[in-house]
């Protein structure tokens, strides 16, 4: 899709196009740390959620009888 839409602009604005091929990699480099704090966050939410509601998780009981 994105190569589709490059080819567009390549049609439309060449001059624009090439700044944009030129300056993707530059800008994916720059968005590497923030993407790695928000992996980061995810999973430091995710461990807060799991102890706050363990609790809950341990008076509800198991949801279905074990069978042998």
């Amino acid at each position: 899709m994105k190569v589709l839409l490059w080819l567009i602009l390549l049609v439309i604005c060449w001059p624009l196009a090439l700044v944009v091929l030129i300056l993707a990699p530059i800008i994916w480099l720059l968005i590497i740390p923030f993407r790695i704090v928000g992996f980061t966050m995810e999973g430091v939410f995710g461990l807060i959620r799991a102890i706050l509601l363990l609790p809950a998780r341990i008076l509800r009981g198991p949801s279905r009888p074990y069978r042998f």
